[in-house]
């Protein structure tokens, strides 16, 4: 942890990042055109390589909007082979680098039919269902307590900001609750009957370890899923990752346009 964030402080120099945001499946774009400093994942103490498609895997720091942001280009998921320890790793860099807010966004698939593939989905509370927790091991109290409270892990203030932003700006959303599993196969039709009798609005690979250790780590997060298909057993049509690609370019900008006014809010 020491030398990769020290690592790190070498190559940014007196910039120091107020806000964080991981890019999910399709949405790295957003980190693109800003007067920026960009380091690829490869070269940092302590972090991996990214290998999933539309994750280009460089953290980009950028002033945007008035804000100091720091921005994952792309993510490490359970399914890649990476223990929760190296997922979640990001996100205690970033609390060392002060970092006070991080929004988490996502693809993910619709559990409710209600919602639509292109609607973009403000998270209200997440349900774990990947079978462990980043959490488990040594604690480190520079960074949080051993028994975090999880009562509020998704901000309301910030929910109802983003909300506020969403409508002026005419742009489809949802508010609800994502569900997070290992992956990589897509979830069964009686898996996605399952979550949506538990209460889960959508369903999908990340996220939830992510929004654990940031909440562990006090920082005040906004969770944003890009509704990019409807999940198994909701419409029939068979599930492939290029449809999450698809989906997520056809509404970036709508994304865009949403994450840039949200910043300006913070």
């Amino acid at each position: 942890m020491e030398s990769t964030v020290n690592y790190i402080k070498e190559k940014i120099k007196d910039f120091q990042p107020e806000i964080g945001i991981i890019l999910g499946s399709g949405l790295g774009d957003f980190a693109d055109g800003f007067e920026s400093i960009i380091i690829p994942y490869n070269d940092i103490p302590g972090f991996e390589k990214s290998n999933v498609q539309g994750h280009k895997g460089q953290l980009v720091f950028a002033q945007i909007n008035g804000k100091k942001v720091v921005m994952m280009q792309g993510r490490y998921h359970f399914y890649e082979g990476y223990s929760m320890q190296t997922v979640t790793f990001p996100v205690k860099v970033m609390k060392k680098l002060g970092v006070k807010t991080l929004i988490i966004t996502n693809a993910a698939g619709a559990v409710t039919p209600e919602f639509t593939p292109g609607d973009l989905m403000l998270i209200t509370d997440h349900i774990n269902f990947m079978g462990t927790n980043p959490l488990i091991g040594k604690n480190d109290e520079t960074l949080g307590t051993r028994f975090p409270d999880m009562s509020e892990v998704y901000s309301k203030e910030l929910i109802q900001k983003a909300e506020a932003i969403a409508q002026k700006l005419n742009i489809n959303y949802q508010k609800g609750v994502y569900a997070a599993t290992t992956g990589p196969s897509y979830e069964t039709p009686s898996e996605v009957k399952m979550f949506r009798m538990l209460g889960a609005n959508a369903v999908g690979m990340s996220t939830a370890p992510e929004a654990i250790v940031a909440n562990y780590c006090g920082l005040k997060i906004l969770g944003i899923s890009c509704l990019t298909n409807y999940a198994a057993g909701v419409s029939e049509t068979p599930l492939n990752h290029q449809e999450v690609i698809d989906t997520a370019n056809r509404v970036k900008e709508s994304f865009k346009n949403l994450l840039s006014e949200i910043l300006k809010s913070i």
